[in-house]
């Protein structure tokens, strides 16, 4: 089977640890019979500061024809973070309808936990975050720009739909897990509308799914209790900021945001969904072959899942789960000494 697969390495280490991801998944491709038509797109900073535009006026249309996207990270100095995410992603994630934002958390094997005494099976969540409005909204606006009465307005907007289908999706997922348990994130005691609105439409769903064991906490502390008792949670669902938040937090208590995978989803496969890693583009390490790439390779399991071949997906992750394990050839955030390069090759050849 031939797929379609548009590539933007994007900026800073994106460029590093893309290639072993096309390196893994064209070695899975070998193993399973699956063929990858890989096309790269340079849109980036770099073409931002030639340009003005992180992409082309037709980008999208661009995309459209693939099955997917795979992209390495986006932002660089020089050009503000608005402008980078607000040119390229936001765009590709609305105009796709990737309303899911999709971010397994897990302590593998091999890997330390900042946190004591906790081991992997403490930690295995999935953050189910709300990814085309919430508080990422462009509702909103400046006034008296440069003088002392400057006001900046910001506006959420939560819809019915926009609530329920993400909602949905993660009870949906619950139900493929053992522990069979959705969280939500709210803070409805601070945020007057739409937050008790979230906390309804949370209460409706749940009555959906009986068989479903459910809680919510309000968001600051359930940003203490991922740090002092991640075994409480299984699926978490929250709002576009809260759920950015959390899925940093959890990588992070995890081991290394270098492990930490991504997806943008659009589950009705109506459009084509992108596949990219939390950590970013990472700047200060960028060019140097040191970056993690096992957050790239793990993004690439979870675009062969969605693309319907969970058992390459499950050799990908188990080459992952083993090369960490086995402690020989890791980079440094893992307490190793491997390049970029050595770890993406020692994964492909475990597939």
């Amino acid at each position: 089977m031939k797929h379609r697969i548009a590539v933007i390495p994007g900026d800073g280490i994106g460029k590093e640890v893309v290639p072993e991801g096309v390196r893994v998944l064209d070695a899975a491709g070998r193993r399973f019979g699956i063929e990858f038509d890989w096309k790269a797109f340079d849109w980036s900073c770099e073409v931002y500061a030639k340009s003005g535009r992180m992409m082309p006026a037709d980008g999208l249309d661009q995309l459209r024809e693939f099955e997917a996207i795979f992209l390495g990270a986006v932002g660089f100095p020089g050009v503000p973070d608005h402008v980078s995410l607000w040119g390229l992603l936001i765009p590709i994630r609305r105009g796709f309808r990737q309303y899911v934002n999709l971010r397994p958390v897990r302590l593998l094997k091999g890997a330390s936990s900042p946190l004591a005494g906790r081991g992997p099976a403490d930690i295995d969540m999935i953050i189910v975050r709300e990814n085309n409005e919430g508080e990422y909204s462009e509702i909103g606006g400046r006034l008296y720009r440069g003088t002392p009465e400057e006001v900046a307005v910001q506006e959420a907007m939560f819809t019915r739909k926009g609530c329920d289908r993400v909602m949905r999706y993660a009870f949906e997922l619950a139900m493929t897990r053992p522990d069979r348990h959705v969280t939500s994130a709210t803070k409805s005691n601070g945020i007057i509308h739409s937050m008790p609105f979230w906390d309804e439409r949370f209460a409706a769903m749940a009555r959906e799914y009986p068989a479903i064991r459910t809680d919510q906490y309000h968001i600051d502390i359930l940003t203490a209790h991922f740090v002092q008792h991640p075994d409480w949670f299984d699926v978490v669902v929250a709002s576009n900021l809260f759920g950015d938040i959390l899925s940093d937090l959890g990588p992070a208590i995890a081991g290394s945001i270098g492990l930490a995978p991504g997806g943008n989803i659009n589950p009705e496969k109506e459009f084509p969904s992108m596949f990219e890693p939390v950590h970013g583009s990472a700047p200060d390490i960028a060019g140097r072959g040191v970056a993690n790439p096992i957050a790239q390779i793990w993004t690439g399991a979870m675009l062969l899942e969605h693309l319907g071949h969970p058992e390459a997906a499950r050799a990908v992750v188990t080459a992952i789960e083993q090369q960490v394990e086995a402690g020989e050839v890791l980079t440094r955030d893992l307490g190793g000494k491997a390049s970029t390069t050595d770890v993406g090759r020692a994964i492909a050849a475990r597939i």
